[in-house]
Order: C-alpha cells, then sequence, then structure tokens
C-alpha cells in the first residue's frame, strides 16, 4: 500500500544518510527508485545528495521531475530536504501516492532557526499518511528538535528562513539551551 511519508529530525539527525540508506535497499532488490531533492538546494552540487558522513548519489530537482513526470512506474520516490519544497509540490507528491500507487518518503526539517514550521513541511504535517521523527540529541545529551543559527559562533534569531549550511551554521539544541541560547557546556 503507497505512503505519504514524512521523516523529519533536527540538523545532525543523519536524515540523509538514512534516506540513501533506504534507497539502497529498494536498490539492491532490482526496485525502480529515485531520488529528488529542491532546485535551491546546492550545497553539494547541483544533482547529488550527499550525507555528512560521505554517502552521496545522484538525484534529479524535484521541480523538474513532478513537471516532467509521465505516469512512468516507480517502486519509491525519495524527496530529502523537503522542507525547501512549497506546498503545492508537496500535494503533487500526494498526487503520485494516490494516483499511482507510488510510496514518496520525504526526509527534512519540521522548523527553522525561530522554531516556525517550515511550508513544505507545514504541508507534509498535514497530508501525510505516517510521521517519524529521526532524533538525535543536544550537546547536554538530551533529545534534540530545534535548530540553533550559529553566526561567528553566537546563536542568532532573527533572519531570513533559509539560509543554507552545515555545521558551521547550525546546532540542534534540546528546548532548554534552545530557549537560554546556550549552544555549548
Amino acid at each position: 500500500m503507497a505512503k505519504l511519508i514524512f521523516r523529519y529530525g533536527a540538523m545532525g539527525s543523519s536524515k540523509t544518510a538514512n534516506a540513501l540508506m533506504v534507497r539502497y535497499n529498494y536498490y539492491e532488490r532490482d526496485k525502480k527508485v529515485v531520488l529528488l531533492k529542491p532546485r535551491c538546494e546546492d550545497r553539494d552540487g547541483a544533482k547529488v545528495i550527499k550525507s555528512r558522513i560521505g554517502l552521496e548519489e545522484p538525484c534529479e530537482f524535484a521541480e523538474d521531475f513532478l513537471e516532467n513526470y509521465s505516469g512512468e512506474h516507480y517502486d519509491c520516490i525519495i524527496v530529502d530536504e523537503v522542507q525547501f519544497l512549497a506546498p503545492e509540490i508537496i500535494d503533487r507528491l500526494s498526487d503520485l501516492v494516490d494516483t499511482y500507487g507510488i510510496t514518496v518518503i520525504c526526509y527534512g526539517l519540521r522548523t527553522d532557526f525561530q522554531s516556525h514550521l517550515f511550508p513544505g513541511a507545514q504541508r507534509l504535517m498535514e497530508l501525510a499518511d505516517d510521521i517519524e521523527q529521526i532524533r538525535t540529541i543536544c550537546w547536554c545529551g538530551k533529545r534534540a528538535h530545534f535548530n540553533a543559527r550559529l553566526l561567528n559562533g553566537e546563536m542568532v534569531t532573527e533572519g531570513e528562513q533559509v539560509q543554507l549550511g552545515g555545521n558551521e551554521s547550525y546546532i540542534s539544541l534540546c528546548r532548554k539551551h534552545y530557549k537560554q541560547r546556550k549552544i555549548e557546556g
């Protein structure tokens, strides 16, 4: 049974590594799978998905894939960095589940550095058949689900919602330390 699945987690929770491992599981069973990501996500190159631990695979842009999709069979579509997709694109991904019986597994952040939902993540929270949290920990050892943006080693709370970056720009914190703006012990 095809489903729309949203797997979310804070920065550093291994979302991309998980997406690439799931893709490999389908691939080694001779299933047809495609990796997608938003066009705006170009940190590791235009059409590549790369995890922090070094796993990487070629991908397509979600927007282009959906624009050109003509009904071909896929066993699974895996989308990384889904928070950056517009709600209309999320709706179109849900149409692939409902119309073509394709499982779509989406990976991304739920909230931004101000703890507000990204529009793509909000739409997934509204539409997804299954919602799963991928957990990571704060520097203190508690569960982290807040993404703190850093500038010159300090937490910032103002700025554009989307700013691409990795470990140099973001850290995952528990609620207590996010509220306290305390990024280390």
